[in-house]
């Protein structure tokens, strides 16, 4: 499991989300969509598969990823933020006006 970091304004935007919808959970699927944009589910609410690997913890909220993302960030710092635009489809920050992202030390993921 990776120690990930969280900038200042990301952890006003989880502690919104949290007062609102409880406890929450992320997921990275690396894949088509929103490709490798965090997404922001209320906990429980995505369903994990086998290829499902907790990534790590910020703000009392699991993240998960895939066994392939997991692989791709090995030995790289990451940090969740956020920025302005649309989040992903069904990831609760988007009526927010900001989306979540994964800053890594080998380059910034989102959609």
């Amino acid at each position: 499991m990776n120690q990930i970091k969280i900038t200042a304004l990301a952890k006003d935007v989880v502690r919104q989300l949290q007062n609102r919808h409880g406890r929450l959970m992320f997921h990275i699927s690396g894949g088509c969509c929103d490709g490798t944009q965090p997404q922001c589910y209320e906990l429980g609410e995505f369903r994990l598969g086998e290829v499902d690997i907790k990534l790590g913890d910020v703000c009392e909220c699991a993240i998960y990823t895939t066994n392939d993302q997991l692989a791709f960030w090995k030995d790289s710092e990451l940090t969740l933020d956020v920025s302005p635009g649309k989040g992903g489809g069904f990831s609760l920050e988007a009526p927010l006006g900001v989306r979540f992202i994964m800053k890594s030390s080998k380059c910034v993921l989102n959609s």
